[in-house]
């Protein structure tokens, strides 16, 4: 990403609406099921939505009262918000009684035992206990509070025929050689590489995450202010969720793990897997009883502890690893992590939002992605800090190779040059969305007050608390999903792959079953060579 910003477009001039056509999304959205006295639920998954280690739509992540709604890739923004409000209609009429969803990003209230944060459960199959003692390790790591929080995962893919075209430009003469499917890998990397470079602005836009209740930080230091109710917060925090007090691991900063190569990057995944920590070695791999309490004691136990704003994908098959799949296939499609959840949609995430972050990916696929140094990465490990904490402030200033830059200006360069794709991509959908959330994020560029951070802080004042504007929204939320019109088609449909996802369930477990000890061993044996 170039750091001289002028005003012109980065649409090229050979792009057309058809190398877009064919583009998926798909969108995972968690969410906390909470109590009608405001605390975390202690109830199992419930049985009528089938069983979270098979369905394909409605799991849970770290806890059993963590739900994680997941749609399938689709053509396009209105399908995927559709399928994603579907399914969400019909799990909240399976919720236990007096149960809602709590629509923050940052959890409902907790109580002072960690322990009665329960962890997800899977059955009795090896690979389901395995799930669970993942999630037990990391509670033992990082403390079950820190993985209450939820957030939206945007997964996004661009259709073979750009990266064709985008090869046939390419003055490099090592680049036009490449195959397809290096090449895409190639340009998804760039991709990645320019998102991180834009981090703050997705902050700043997209943050909802300003308070966070006192229970939160129980035991931990923090430098948060008392606002109302038992709420502490920042007064122009964006996106705490994305800050120290949310998804860290001091460990992984050692590591060097990068994207400028994906070679690189799967060498460096796979030095994490494989090498010991000592603060994590320290915490013993077993319990008094000879229970594990973690996979093993190395940087990550497993690829998907790997906290990273946005990742490269590709679907694993049979028993691949994540990154066996990209070895093997290359890059497929990039997941955006960074997104709070916005509390004033019910599904957690709204058609502004999901067309920004399609303009913002493409954005970032087509501009210059110089590799990132370690000079540079410090910088933009610096700039997501203070935009979490400092965001909303005017005379925030941001950290470039060339300087720095006010945030809004900084933003607005970026915006003039990102405009002609939104009028491109609606070529394709014949309508305006795109076009409409570019003006919506502008809005939110020039009045701080149009921002999400700054529209819960508001709301949170108004209602004396986190807890009394969570509540009051998960109500109105629940009450949107008792009223919308599930089809009796679609109803029967759930039903189907509630029961099927129970018989995939039964199924496993029904196998014979080494024992669990035996079954975790090849993970503790991965010493790196």
């Amino acid at each position: 990403m170039t750091e001289s910003l002028n005003a012109s477009s980065i649409v090229p001039t050979w792009l057309t609406p058809n190398h877009l056509q064919g583009m998926l999304r798909g969108i995972e959205r968690e969410s906390l099921r909470m109590q009608s006295n405001g605390f975390l639920s202690q109830q199992p998954h419930p049985k009528t939505l089938g069983a979270a280690l098979t369905h394909p739509f409605i799991t849970t992540d770290y806890s059993e009262a963590l739900m994680e709604f997941i749609t399938p890739p689709q053509p396009d923004i209105a399908k995927a918000l559709e399928f994603l409000e579907n399914i969400h209609a019909y799990a909240a009429k399976h919720l236990p009684e007096g149960e809602s969803l709590w629509p923050l990003s940052m959890p409902c209230m907790l109580d002072e035992q960690e322990e009665n944060i329960p962890l997800a459960q899977y059955g009795h199959s090896n690979i389901g206990r395995f799930k669970t003692l993942y999630r037990r390790g990391l509670g033992v790591r990082y403390g079950r509070r820190m993985q209450t929080i939820s957030g939206v995962h945007y997964n996004l893919s661009f259709p073979d025929q750009l990266f064709a075209s985008l090869q046939q430009q390419e003055q490099n003469p090592l680049l036009k050689k490449l195959n397809l499917q290096d090449y895409r890998s190639h340009r998804y990397f760039g991709l990645i590489r320019n998102f991180l470079r834009l981090i703050p602005m997705v902050m700043y836009l997209l943050g909802a995450s300003p308070t966070v209740c006192r229970c939160f930080v129980t035991g931990r230091k923090h430098q948060l202010q008392p606002l109302v109710g038992g709420t502490l917060y920042l007064p122009d925090a964006t996106a705490l969720r994305m800050g120290r007090l949310g998804y860290q691991n001091s460990a992984q900063r050692q590591l060097g793990i990068h994207y400028n190569h994906l070679p690189d990057y799967l060498t460096g995944m796979r030095k994490a897997i494989r090498t010991p920590y000592p603060a994590f070695q320290s915490l013993g791999l077993n319990d008094a009883n000879g229970e594990p309490i973690q996979i093993n004691d190395h940087v990550l136990q497993i690829e998907n502890e790997y906290y990273s704003l946005i990742r490269p994908k590709q679907t694993p098959q049979g028993q691949e690893t994540p990154s066996q799949a990209l070895e093997a296939r290359g890059v497929a499609y990039v997941e955006l992590r960074a997104v709070d959840v916005n509390p004033f949609s019910p599904i957690g995430i709204n058609t502004d939002s999901a067309a920004f972050l399609e303009i913002l990916a493409l954005y970032c696929l087509l501009d210059e992605s110089p590799k990132i140094t370690e000079n540079e990465q410090d910088l933009l490990d610096k700039n997501q800090a203070i935009t979490v904490t400092n965001g909303r402030d005017p005379q925030l200033e941001l950290h470039t190779l060339s300087g720095t830059v006010k945030l809004q200006q900084w933003m607005r360069q970026h915006f003039a040059q990102m405009q002609g794709l939104a009028e491109l991509l609606d070529q394709n959908e014949h309508d305006q969305i795109y076009q409409n959330a570019f003006r919506c994020m502008q809005q939110r560029c020039d009045d701080v007050s149009q921002t999400l951070s700054s529209q819960i802080l508001d709301q949170t004042k108004a209602s004396s608390g986190t807890w009394s504007f969570g509540a009051n929204t998960a109500k109105q939320h629940q009450t949107h999903y008792q009223q919308y019109a599930l089809s009796d088609q679609l109803e029967q449909y759930f039903n189907e792959v509630a029961l099927q996802s129970i018989t995939q369930q039964q199924h496993l477990e029904s196998q014979p079953q080494p024992d669990f000890c035996d079954y975790i061993k090849p993970y503790r044996n991965l010493l790196e060579n």
